[in-house]
């Protein structure tokens, strides 16, 4: 705990005369923080423009020639029809089709009915124990039944069988329920065949009445030619095209087309376009400052204000002889990127090969996503980057000023302690003088006054 010292002998403050000789003793200390804080600031200002062009990296390495090719749609003339590509599918690709026919499971009911949802299992048919048959008429297995068993209890082993099948009780009338079962899967391959204990191989399946035929999907491609699936999606019909059906209609005719997929390429520019901006815009609000406010924290900063150009350049550099502004990107001036979609689109249509070659290159020559792309791994490198060894060298002149910093305070304690010391010894010696000046003063008296009291 600190004592305090002011002058009890002296009259002075000499708590406030420390404290004005430390303020000028700690002047250096003070000038070394505001110099800290200054570092720190810029460590974060370039840490906050490599995020920036990091985004950049990403946006433009999304707009390679492999990502625009990769870029299909598959529309279809019917609503009925959906269709999907992928980067296997070639543009230009058409298929003309009819549905002739919905993928189904089979379902089947019995021919024998039960009073209640809980009468005896074995009361009608099938007999008991059931044998499971695939399409192609092996066995898969048998389901048997205590002789208590109830029709709700049939229901249970068979879902609980793994055959393949589902059952349920369906109540047909007044007292009258029957057994549906039906096939797990769609498709011809996934129907199933119950035969009971009493059938034989000519009569086998004949407890029950098939409702729903197990069935392929079918298209027809004209010709005589047939493309079938056990679901309702064609996967590959064509070379990365895949196809599903909800309705049949073979009187209509459905053409699915391939092309490149113009939103989605037509996102990723804007993209890139948001990700120059935002870098752009970030480094004019470090290195410019505004009238009447603080200087910008990298004022006039040369680094910064040369990638600005850099990203500038890049797009109004043509490539090939060809502006970018073909494609729907210019500069503004104020510096900004503007990007019109629809002009983009438009040239995307009549000239995807041209399009893609201005973005992303063709052979030797770089696009402009190739440059952004280099330009902003130049930068942001996590090793190598420009900003990324600009941030790291004001750490370390941060952590230099920070070891002053701390040295000052042991310094400045150090001194405070001194002149403690020496304003307590000031006063430790007035108040001697004090007591010798008063003893003089009664030996004086004494001497002029004999009959005084000593």
């Amino acid at each position: 705990m600190a004592l305090g010292v002011d002058g009890l002998v002296s009259g002075l403050d000499t708590t406030s005369i420390i404290s004005g000789l430390m303020a000028v003793e700690a002047r250096p200390q003070t000038l070394l923080k505001n110099q800290l804080t200054a570092t720190q600031a810029k460590a974060t200002a370039y840490r906050a423009v490599n995020t920036r062009f990091d985004a950049i990296r990403t946006a433009a390495e999304a707009l390679t020639s492999s990502s625009l090719s990769a870029a299909k749609n598959a529309t279809s003339s019917t609503a009925s029809v959906t269709a999907s590509a992928s980067a296997a599918a070639v543009n230009g690709t058409a298929i003309t089709f009819s549905v002739t026919r919905l993928a189904s499971a089979g379902q089947s009911i019995s021919t024998g009915t039960w009073s209640s949802a809980t009468a005896p299992a074995r009361q009608a048919q099938p007999a008991w124990p059931i044998e499971i048959r695939d399409s192609t008429g092996a066995t898969l297995g048998s389901i048997d039944l205590p002789a208590d068993a109830t029709l709700a209890d049939a229901v249970t082993a068979i879902n609980g069988s793994g055959y393949g099948v589902r059952a349920t009780i369906v109540q047909v009338g007044a007292n009258q329920f029957r057994l549906q079962i039906s096939s797990d899967a769609t498709g011809a391959a996934g129907g199933r065949t119950v035969v009971s204990a009493d059938e034989d191989e000519a009569s086998a399946g004949s407890s029950f009445l098939t409702t729903t035929p197990a069935q392929d999907a079918e298209l027809d491609l004209g010709a005589g030619v047939l493309a079938t699936s056990a679901t309702n999606t064609f996967t590959d019909l064509v070379a990365g095209v895949s196809v599903t059906v909800s309705a049949a209609d073979p009187t209509t005719s459905t053409t699915v087309r391939v092309g490149s997929d113009a939103a989605s390429i037509t996102a990723k520019v804007q993209a890139l376009v948001d990700a120059a901006n935002g870098a752009l815009g970030v480094i004019k609000g470090y290195t410019t400052s505004t009238a009447g406010q603080a200087t910008a924290t990298l004022q006039g900063d040369r680094a910064l204000v040369q990638l600005s150009d850099q990203v500038l350049d890049a797009i109004s550099t043509a490539i090939g002889g060809t502006s970018a502004s073909t494609i729907g990107l210019q500069l503004t001036r104020d510096g900004k990127l503007t990007f019109d979609a629809a002009v983009f689109t438009a040239k995307l249509s009549s000239d995807p090969a041209g399009t893609s070659a201005l973005l992303s290159g063709a052979g030797s020559t770089t696009g402009i996503a190739g440059r952004l792309a280099a330009l902003a791994k130049t930068a942001s490198d996590s090793s190598t980057g420009t900003l990324v060894q600009l941030a790291t060298g004001r750490d370390t002149l941060a952590k230099a000023i920070q070891d002053k910093v701390d040295a000052f305070d042991i310094r400045l304690e150090a001194r405070k302690a001194t002149l403690t010391r020496q304003f307590s010894a000031l006063e430790t010696a007035l108040n001697t003088i004090k007591n010798q000046s008063s003893w003089l003063s009664s030996q004086i008296n004494q001497l002029y006054n004999p009959n005084a009291s000593s």
